[in-house]
């Protein structure tokens, strides 16, 4: 069985983008674009929900090649340009970049592909992850909590139908003055 992981970046106040999808207060560091790309190189597939994908699709493709890329920057956007994706959606017909769109039930399809031997999976995008933290398929969940309030906008956590109780896996305070959380699933 495949190991599910649900993280992102996420203000102090749980936020994973200010009103008008504003992301502008997510400024990484070196060390988080590290701790991310090696996220990355970790995982087998990563599964986006349709607006994630769309940010993450217009960006990385080539954002190892802007003039100011740091070599973590790039060294991330390889990673990503080169890794299995899947996109779930149903108002977007094409993509690209090593991934593959699926139209259907998305719960159905993640039970499917967490049930298939292979690696860690990763799942992003607040209502995709909202749908699998619901049908209880998230097994670890990565916070990347940032010191800025936004006061308000899409949040990382989702309402849920029943509690989820959480063991801490590792916690530590990068130099940008982000912390890192992880939690496993306790079943």
């Amino acid at each position: 069985m495949r190991k599910l992981i649900y993280g992102m970046n996420l203000t102090l106040d749980g936020y994973i983008a200010a009103p008008g999808d504003d992301i502008g207060w997510s400024v990484p560091s070196d060390e988080l674009f590290q701790f991310w790309s090696d996220q990355l190189q970790a995982t087998d597939l990563s599964l986006y929900g349709c607006k994630l994908w769309q940010t993450m699709s217009s960006y990385w493709p080539t954002a190892d090649q802007q003039p100011n890329a740091t070599p973590a920057e790039i060294e991330f956007a390889r990673r990503w340009r080169d890794m299995s994706k899947m996109v779930f959606s149903s108002t977007i017909d094409k993509v690209d970049w090593n991934t593959r769109l699926v139209t259907g039930d998305a719960v159905a399809e993640i039970t499917r592909l967490k049930a298939e031997d292979g690696g860690q999976m990763a799942i992003g995008g607040a209502t995709l992850a909202g749908a699998a933290m619901r049908a209880g398929l998230i097994d670890e969940y990565v916070l990347a909590t940032a010191p800025v309030l936004v006061g308000g906008g899409t949040p990382f956590f989702t309402a849920l139908d029943s509690w989820v109780n959480l063991n801490l896996v590792e916690t530590r305070t990068l130099p940008c003055g982000v912390i890192l959380t992880r939690y496993e699933t306790r079943r």
